[in-house]
C-alpha cells in the first residue's frame, strides 16, 4: 500500500496530529488518495484524490466542501477529537475506519491474507462491519479490478437460494424466462461475499460445498459444468462450531471455509473505534439530515456518553444514535450530551451510591409509572458494577479487571469516560503499582 505524501509546511504546522493520524491511515486507507494540507494551500488539488484542509482554531470544526474537498479546524491536536474528525475526514465511502488496536490488529491481519486466495471465515455480532473487513481484504488482493459480489444468505428465499448462486437456464422452472448466470459466475475473477452463512439451508450446503472444492457451478436446467475462479468469505454472526455440533451445519462446508478465521469483536470492547465512526457517521449524513455542507461536530460530552454506552445493536445501533443527534442538533455547530438520544431513551441524574459517593448515572425518561429502559438500566448497573468491584478490591484496576473480566485499558477507558461524562467516582483507583498489586 503507498505511503502517505506531505509536504514539509503541513507536517511543519500540523505534524503532532498527522503522526498520530498518519500511522492508522496508511495501514487502512490507500495513501495515493489522500492528500492532507494546511488551509492556506491553495494549489490544484491532484486528480482522484480526498484533500483534507487542516487548521488550528479555538473550536474543532468540519465542513464538506464537494465530493472530494473535506475542511477541518481542531483545537487541541492530542485529543481524541482531533484524532478521530482527520481518520473520518480521510476515509474513502468504502474504507474502514478503526482506532482501536483490536481493530488494527485484525485489519493487519486482513491484509497479510489479502495476498493469498485461501478461503476467510469472518466471525462476530450482527453489525461490527463485518461485510466492510471483507471489502477491505478484496481491495488489498490481487483481485481489486474484479467483481465483488455479496450475498445475504438469510434475505433470500430458500426456493430460489440455488438459482440465484447457481444460475440457471432459461426454461428451468416456472417463471424462468430468461437465463441467469448466478452470483457465482458474477463472481467470477472476482470475490464472493456469503453472509450470515449459518442462515444456508442443509440442503444446498452440499451444493455449495462441492462447488467450492471443485471451482465449478452446474445451473439448474443444465447438465454442463462451468469452472469458475472465486475467492470466497464467509461471514457468520452464529457460532459455527455450535451449529455443526447441533446438526445445522455441515462440518465439511465448515473446515473447507474456515482455513483462516477472523473474529470482530462488538463495539463495546472496542471502544477507541466510537468516535471515528461517529465522526464518519456525521460526515456521510450531514448534507442529507441538515441540508448543509458544515458538519455539526461531538463534544467532549457527547463522546464520553457513546463511550459509556453497551451498544446491543453494534456500529449500526451507532449510526442511529448519531443520526437521531444531528437532527436533534439542527441548527447548532455542536451535538452536545443532550442530543445523544439512545434506543431506549435515557438522561443523567444524580443516584446515591455505596459508600456515600453521588454518581450521576443514566436514569429513563419516564413515559409512565413504572416504566423502566433497558438502556437505562443497562449504564446504570455497569457504572455500579464498576464502583463496586473497585471497592471489593481496595481499588486496584488490575484486579477489578480480572473481576470484570475485562482488560485493564478498558477498565481504564471506561474510568476516564465516567468522569468526562460528569461521573464522579470518589476517591481514585490506584494503579497496580501504587497498590503493590504488580503485573
Amino acid at each position: 500500500m503507498a505511503a502517505l505524501e506531505i509536504n514539509n509546511e503541513t507536517v511543519r504546522l500540523h505534524g503532532p496530529l498527522l503522526r498520530r493520524a498518519g500511522a492508522i491511515a496508511a495501514s487502512l486507507f490507500n495513501g495515493d488518495a489522500i492528500d492532507f494540507r494546511d488551509f492556506a494551500d491553495r494549489t490544484p488539488l491532484r486528480p482522484r484524490t480526498r484533500c483534507v484542509r487542516l487548521s488550528r482554531g479555538p473550536a474543532p470544526a468540519l465542513a464538506r466542501e464537494g465530493a472530494s474537498l473535506t475542511s477541518m479546524t481542531y483545537a487541541d491536536p492530542v485529543s481524541e477529537t482531533a484524532l478521530a474528525m482527520l481518520l473520518a475526514a480521510s476515509a474513502g465511502p468504502e474504507d474502514p475506519i478503526a482506532a482501536d488496536p483490536e481493530s488494527l490488529s485484525v485489519f493487519a491481519l486482513a491484509e497479510r491474507l489479502a495476498v493469498s486466495d485461501i478461503p476467510v471465515l469472518i466471525n462476530g455480532p450482527t453489525g461490527t462491519g463485518k461485510e466492510v473487513l471483507s471489502r477491505f481484504i478484496h481491495t488489498r488482493s490481487n483481485r481489486r479490478d474484479q467483481p465483488f459480489i455479496a450475498v445475504n444468505c438469510a434475505a433470500m428465499p430458500e426456493t430460489m437460494l440455488e438459482a440465484m448462486l447457481f444460475g440457471h437456464q432459461k426454461g428451468a422452472f416456472t417463471g424462468a424466462t430468461a437465463a441467469s448466470e448466478g452470483f457465482m459466475r458474477a463472481a467470477d475473477g472476482g470475490t464472493l461475499l456469503l453472509d450470515e452463512i449459518a442462515e444456508l439451508p442443509l440442503s444446498l450446503q452440499a451444493k455449495l460445498l462441492r462447488a467450492l472444492q471443485e471451482q465449478e457451478v452446474v445451473p439448474i436446467g443444465s447438465t454442463r459444468a462451468i469452472k469458475v475462479d472465486v475467492r470466497v468469505i464467509a461471514c457468520a454472526n452464529r457460532d459455527l462450531p455450535t451449529e455443526v455440533a447441533q446438526g445445522r451445519f455441515r462440518a465439511d462446508l465448515f473446515y473447507r471455509l474456515n482455513v483462516f478465521p477472523l473474529e470482530l469483536r462488538p463495539l463495546r470492547e472496542r471502544p477507541d473505534d466510537i468516535a471515528p465512526l461517529a465522526f464518519a457517521m456525521a460526515l456521510r449524513h450531514a448534507r442529507a439530515i441538515g441540508g448543509s455542507e458544515a458538519v455539526p461536530c461531538l463534544t467532549e460530552g457527547a463522546l464520553a456518553m457513546l463511550r459509556l454506552h453497551s451498544w446491543p445493536g453494534n456500529v449500526r445501533e451507532l449510526e442511529n444514535v448519531v443520526r437521531r443527534a444531528m437532527l436533534l442538533a439542527h441548527g447548532n455547530a455542536r451535538i452536545a450530551p443532550e442530543h445523544i438520544v439512545f434506543d431506549s431513551p435515557a438522561r443523567l441524574v444524580a443516584v446515591p451510591v455505596i459508600g456515600g459517593l453521588d454518581l450521576p448515572f443514566a436514569a429513563p425518561v419516564e413515559a409512565g409509572d413504572g416504566d423502566r429502559k433497558l438502556s437505562s438500566i443497562v449504564q446504570h448497573s455497569e457504572a455500579r458494577a464498576i464502583v463496586e468491584t473497585l471497592e471489593a478490591c481496595g481499588g486496584n484496576r488490575l484486579r477489578a479487571a480480572r473481576e470484570l473480566g475485562i482488560s485493564e485499558r478498558t477498565l481504564r477507558y471506561r474510568l476516564a469516560s465516567m468522569r468526562e461524562a460528569g461521573i464522579e467516582i470518589g476517591r481514585a483507583a490506584p494503579a497496580p503499582s501504587a497498590m503493590g498489586g504488580g503485573r
